[in-house]
């Protein structure tokens, strides 16, 4: 599984990315057309792990937990991953890469939803999500939380994560012993953020991207044509960025992609080399590949701001860690060397000491010809390329052929179910299991019906749709107008029939609430009666508080103030309550406060126009009920600013104090942990 890579950014769907590995399985192989993940990471891996739908298995959101039964952050025990499912069945189960279905990540706590917990045999990878390629945060063996330059199991000439997965995943292949069979579950975080890649990787696709996002589109649309992938009758969607022409760093745009691009590359590079492990042990034949990816292209534009941040203070000092010290940040301040990170645009992405995402203009690319991207359930957020490869198993004239039929991630437990001849628990540790959502794909690979007699459905984030047959019924946002469409003629989703079939809108609108309620997707955290949250009006804190939705302070359309008393001034965020939807923060840069708001997604923000004192060692923030924002430290007015109103919902994500998890309310450098020393933290609501 690729992280956050779009539906068109392989060669055998159309991409000028050179796949080659990929390619072959695909032409010796069947690709579908329409399958589906859930256009996030978190609910992705539950549902792939599960077979079920992401809230039945507690992960509704991200790795925060709300209250809600849907939405606790952390995998449910009334589900069963593959693993536990396959291993009854004398399977051996491996993972290499990103587990990301617990928040639990830190040394010290609990392992109950760890990959050997839940599972698997072996397991190298990450706990958290993201992190750098060189230096990845929360680096797992077994049980164990290592760094990637004391281990002494693995030591390449030079660390990158991308290799190091599936390096892994070939000794797990080639370490395999006995005559059983083996489940293994490789889980890339390329090409997430941020953009890192070898430089004779990048240098392979200099001067590719030159022409601009327009004509790379164009190009991809039009194999995709050629090749059969697409009906004609899916139009390219509108492009969502400005004119290539005026672009003003072409450059600096142009580097982002070659870099994506470099990514993809290593990424089937070493695909190519767990292939060869099989054919070594001609294991080829008879082992099914699946490649898939976990949402669509990400549109998340980390970085952005104009000339150059820096993560740390002194960037002229080197400040190196030691080879042992463990890197648990998403964006560490440094790297493993002691080199401050730096974003912005006057930095060329791609080397360590960076830290970018290629934007809004190159997802719409990734995602080509379908609209929206990661978070959002139109065709862009949720389509993923799915290549099925089983020599043994796949019909001799379906190879290289595609598959039209709709599937979904829920299908993939009741295919491993069906080949690894398993059998589904109904109960597990005297609980109760969530039973399989999907369906088996084997009747596909001799060109047979599925047997889905149920739609499929998502949620993420207020995001709906419900696919009933060629029928889609698709909205932004939990108030958001419902759009249907006709795929067979129109999955670019351009043409809204809602208006002219109310009825069969009205239908699939119902089945749609009846499944949220009963998947546990409703009720939304961020929709609750403010009764069901915490009514306390002051919150004293603590420097290391984390406080789940339920218990957080009620900011719904309140006014409220912030004050921090510090034991050591420094950078980064002070409290951050909220995600990437809804939700505020209190930051420090370079010794000025600033207040951040998300509404709806929109980032607004006020910066003190005068400094912190050098022996001042309380900073506030106050918001009014006409969106006015005062900073203070002490009695002493550091600035003020105007936003455009209040938080209009509840966020789905917690309160932390000196860091942001889970969905962040910044962006660029309002996202990294506070490197000075907070004493408390007390929040009052008006």
């Amino acid at each position: 599984m690729a992280d956050d890579m779009g539906w068109s950014d392989i060669g055998c769907y159309g991409s000028e990315i050179e796949t080659p590995n990929l390619d072959r399985l695909a032409e010796n192989g069947l690709r579908f057309t329409q399958f589906y993940n859930t256009g996030r990471c978190c609910p992705t891996r539950a549902s792939l792990l599960t077979g079920t739908y992401p809230h039945q298995a507690g992960i509704g959101h991200m790795m925060n937990d709300t209250g809600l039964p849907g939405y606790m952050g952390d995998l449910g025990s009334d589900v069963q991953t593959i693993a536990e499912v396959l291993k009854p069945a004398k399977y051996s189960t491996y993972l290499s890469g990103k587990w990301h279905v617990t928040p639990k990540i830190h040394p010290g706590s609990s392992q109950h939803n760890w990959p050997r917990q839940r599972g698997f045999d072996r397991f190298y990878g990450t706990i958290h999500g993201a992190g750098s390629f060189f230096d990845p945060n929360s680096l797992t063996r077994q049980n164990t939380l290592i760094s990637p330059y004391a281990d002494p199991e693995y030591k390449p000439e030079e660390f990158f994560y991308t290799d190091a997965i599936n390096d892994h995943a070939t000794r797990f292949i080639t370490e395999h012993k006995g005559n059983n069979p083996f489940f293994l579950y490789i889980a890339h975080t390329a090409p997430h953020w941020p953009m890192h890649a070898l430089p004779e990787d990048i240098e392979k696709y200099k001067g590719r991207y030159d022409a601009g996002w327009e004509v790379i589109r164009a190009g991809r649309y039009q194999r995709q044509l050629e090749m059969g992938l697409i009906d004609p009758k899916w139009k390219l969607s509108p492009r969502d960025a400005e004119p290539w022409s005026e672009v003003r760093n072409k450059k600096w745009e142009i580097r982002l992609m070659e870099v994506y691009a470099a990514m993809v590359d290593r990424l089937d590079q070493g695909l190519g080399r767990v292939i060869e492990a099989l054919e070594k042990r001609e294991m080829i034949d008879n082992t099914l590949i699946l490649f898939i990816a976990d949402n669509g292209g990400c549109a998340e534009g980390m970085g952005r701001k104009e000339g150059i941040q820096y993560k740390d203070s002194d960037p002229d000092v080197l400040k190196p860690m030691k080879a042992t010290d463990l890197q648990m940040d998403m964006i560490p301040k440094r790297t493993r060397e002691g080199v401050v990170i730096k974003q912005g645009t006057g930095v060329m992405p791609g080397g360590p000491d960076t830290y970018h995402g290629y934007g809004r203009a190159w997802a719409n690319v990734s995602n080509t010809p379908f609209r929206e991207y990661k978070h959002w359930v139109h065709e862009g957020g949720i389509g993923t390329p799915l290549v099925a490869h089983w020599p043994k198993g796949i019909a001799p004239q379906l190879r290289g052929k595609f598959e039209h039929q709709p599937a979904h991630l829920i299908d993939l437990m009741a295919t491993c179910v069906d080949l690894g001849l398993a059998e589904y628990p109904k109960e597990a540790n005297g609980q109760k299991i969530v039973p399989m959502q999907g369906v088996s794909l084997k009747p596909a690979f001799s060109g047979k019906r599925l047997g889905r007699e149920n739609p499929i459905f998502w949620e993420h984030e207020g995001n709906r749709a419900i696919r009933m047959g060629k029928w889609k019924l698709v909205a932004k946002g939990a108030n958001g107008a419902w759009e249907l469409y006709d795929l067979n003629a129109d999955r670019s989703e351009l043409n809204d029939l809602s208006e002219r079939h109310p009825e069969r809108t009205k239908e699939m609108a119902d089945r749609w609430e009846a499944w949220a309620i009963e998947a546990k997707a409703k009720p939304w955290p961020w929709n609750r009666k403010k009764n069901n949250f915490s009514k306390k009006q002051v919150f004293n804190l603590k420097p290391d508080a984390n406080l789940p939705m339920g218990v957080a302070p009620m900011i719904a359309k309140k006014t409220f103030e912030v004050e921090v008393q510090l034991e050591k001034q420094g950078d980064g965020i002070l409290v951050a309550q909220g995600g990437d939807a809804h939700g505020w923060n209190l930051f420090m840069n370079k010794g000025y406060a600033q207040f951040t708001i998300r509404l709806g997604g929109k980032v607004e923000k006020v910066v003190a126009s005068e400094k912190l004192g050098n022996k001042e060692l309380r900073v506030s923030a106050k918001l009014d009920s006409k969106g006015m924002v005062n900073l203070y430290s002490e009695d002493r007015k550091l600035g003020s600013g105007k936003v455009s109103g209040l938080v209009k919902e509840m966020p789905a994500d917690g309160l932390q104090v000196g860091r942001d998890e889970g969905g962040m309310v910044g962006q660029d450098m309002e996202s990294f942990a506070f490197d000075g020393k907070i004493k408390r933290v007390r929040i009052k609501i008006n």
